[in-house]
């Protein structure tokens, strides 16, 4: 049974391994995937134009978020371009600022022009949110990624600024926003509940996509369970003086 067939949201992965990928490929809730140099680097990919390319072998025709990682504002460009050739499916992932705080939005302007699909990322900010829309067309898509987990991480709701961006870029059909930077398997319902039109989820949330509709006394009950056989298997005595 689909347990999310219901929902308007698409869903990509965000990982860097290849059977992981591979297998989340043939799973009818996965709608594209991302990944950033962070976690091609944790997945132990050292040649990253080869590893782009199995990617596309298994995800032929779905949606794929590669990174740019330079840090000088031309190089940035030219390396977006040589990703963007690799194949048509590819959104080039820019971030919205370098390392040294430079904008980036004059190179995806270029970009767009260009016929570049990009995906903007580290967006914390409605500022950052406008300045994108401002800069992007009416027929390049785009996606504008916002690290809602990153946002909570500081203390901060994250869902009235995710519902100010869908509403202030909903008069652009070709961008779209992603909820990014997923904690926990409820955020995709809350990025559907606000009409956001993709969220990235981990691999390793995505496993838990079997725990929907679960009885909770049965994992109450599981839960218990798994305290006793871990306290048991781990040899843990307490002596009692009486």
């Amino acid at each position: 049974m689909n347990k999310l067939k219901n929902l308007d949201i698409k869903i990509f992965a965000d990982g860097a391994d290849l059977v992981s990928i591979e297998k989340l490929n043939m799973d009818q809730n996965i709608s594209g995937f991302t990944t950033n140099p962070s976690l091609m680097k944790k997945a132990g990919v050292t040649d990253y134009k080869k590893f782009c390319q199995d990617v596309l072998k298994i995800t032929k025709d779905k949606p794929v978020s590669f990174e740019i990682f330079s840090d000088d504002l031309d190089k940035m460009y030219d390396q977006a371009n040589e990703i963007a050739s690799w194949g048509k499916s590819i959104f080039v992932k820019i971030p919205i600022t370098n390392s040294k705080g430079e904008k980036t939005s004059g190179l995806i302007k270029k970009l767009l022009e260009n016929k570049v699909k990009c995906n903007v990322t580290a967006i914390l900010t409605i500022q950052q949110v406008k300045e994108i829309y401002e800069i992007s067309n009416f027929e390049t898509e785009v996606i504008i990624s916002i690290f809602a987990g990153r946002i909570a991480d500081t203390g901060i709701d994250p869902i009235p600024m995710m519902t100010e961006a869908v509403n202030i870029c909903k008069t652009k059909k070709n961008i779209e926003i992603l909820w990014a930077s997923t904690r926990e398997l409820i955020n995709i319902y809350q990025a559907n509940q606000i009409n956001c039109q993709i969220i990235t989820v981990p691999h390793d949330i995505l496993k838990k996509i079997p725990l929907i509709g679960k009885n909770l006394d049965d994992l109450s009950l599981e839960t218990v369970q798994t305290f006793l056989n871990d306290a048991t298997k781990a040899g843990f005595k307490i002596k009692i003086n009486k």
